[in-house]
């Protein structure tokens, strides 16, 4: 019986709860599965990778080509007063405990880490945010580019940034599981919300198992051993999502493009 392929593109620390959800949907639906770290979105198209756990960015690049690969399955409702039980997130800004900044219009000339161009929450919408303020990412000082949000934790740790902005799942998740992170770091500031990074399928998915696997990811939270385990991840539950609700995304990713092509350019 061939395998449901299961991939993260997510933070290395969410990989445990991502683990065990492949792994429950599989029980579920009696099938076996794997989950991989994905590398590239193209893994869709060449038929490496059934369901991933992505960030909304490239989900909305992928969905406005003509011929997208995926679609929506699920999305989490993350645990915690600030997301209201809605499917959102938020760009945590964050900073050394000592430092002077108390906002986010408090970074001109710091040193700014970020993950990576494709990442919602750690760049695309630093720049919107920066262009609401009539500001460009020219504002801080120098721009790090990382490649994951906790490298750049990581970097603002050691001194070697001021300042980041991180998935604030990623963070809550960090700051729940590292007392010493936690202590060392504060949230500066928070952009958003946004809509959170979803759950995706391969179109060429059987309907059937496609519905199955949306069935089990809907339903997990009532398995009680699920629920705690998603409760790590900082997971309340799955719920539907359509594309529209990532028209916020888009916005952003088009409001924000000149200030990305500029700095490209660089």
């Amino acid at each position: 019986m061939q395998a449901i392929r299961f991939a993260t593109y997510l933070a290395p620390n969410l990989y445990p709860t991502y683990y065990y959800v492949a792994h429950y949907v599989g029980e579920k639906v009696g099938m076996p599965t794997t989950l991989i770290v994905g590398h590239a979105f193209s893994e869709f198209a060449e038929g490496q990778v059934d369901v991933a756990f992505i960030c909304g960015l490239p989900y909305v690049n992928m969905a406005d080509e003509p011929s997208c690969p995926i679609e929506l399955l699920v999305a989490p409702l993350l645990l915690g007063e600030r997301y209201q039980h809605r499917p959102v997130y938020f760009s945590d800004v964050v900073g050394r405990r000592e430092s002077t900044y108390t906002s986010f219009e408090d970074l001109q000339g710091c040193k700014w880490a970020y993950n990576q161009r494709e990442s919602h929450s750690g760049w695309n919408n630093v720049c919107y945010s920066m262009l609401e303020r009539g500001r460009t990412l020219d504002y801080c000082g120098e721009l790090i580019e990382t490649g994951s949000h906790l490298r750049s934790i990581g970097q603002v740790l050691d001194g070697q940034a001021d300042a980041t902005a991180v998935d604030s799942q990623v963070l809550d998740v960090l700051f729940a599981n590292d007392s010493r992170v936690a202590a060392e770091l504060r949230v500066i500031d928070m952009l958003g919300p946004s809509s959170i990074p979803p759950v995706v399928i391969a179109r060429r998915v059987d309907e059937h198992l496609k519905r199955a696997i949306g069935e089990a990811l809907l339903s997990m939270h009532n398995d009680p051993l699920a629920a705690r385990t998603l409760a790590a991840g900082a997971i309340e539950r799955f719920v539907k999502v359509s594309d529209r609700d990532y028209w916020d995304i888009r916005m952003i990713r088009d409001r924000a493009g000149a200030v990305n092509s500029a700095l490209l350019a660089e």
